[in-house]
């Protein structure tokens, strides 16, 4: 794997986008058996600090791949909506 693609590299590029977005990415610091298995982060509104996705149906369920998923589709979306 190069670096370009390592999980930090990917980690680092997603939360540039989310910044973009008035996102902060959360990663889970201590995880549990189920977090371990599938996910680890959260999104969360830097404003409000209301969480904005990743916490159903438990906390830390996103994985990488559905954060960016996420994020393309606020990029999708019409800034009036």
């Amino acid at each position: 794997m190069s670096r370009s693609n390592s999980t930090a590299a990917l980690e680092r590029r997603i939360r540039r986008i989310a910044v973009r977005h008035g996102l902060h990415m959360l990663k889970a610091q201590k995880p549990d058996a189920r977090i371990a298995q599938h996910g680890g982060y959260m999104l969360r509104d830097a404003e409000s600090f209301k969480i904005a996705f990743g916490d159903h149906p438990y906390a830390y369920c996103a994985n990488l791949d559905e954060i960016e998923a996420y994020l393309d589709q606020l990029d999708e979306t019409p800034a009036g909506r």
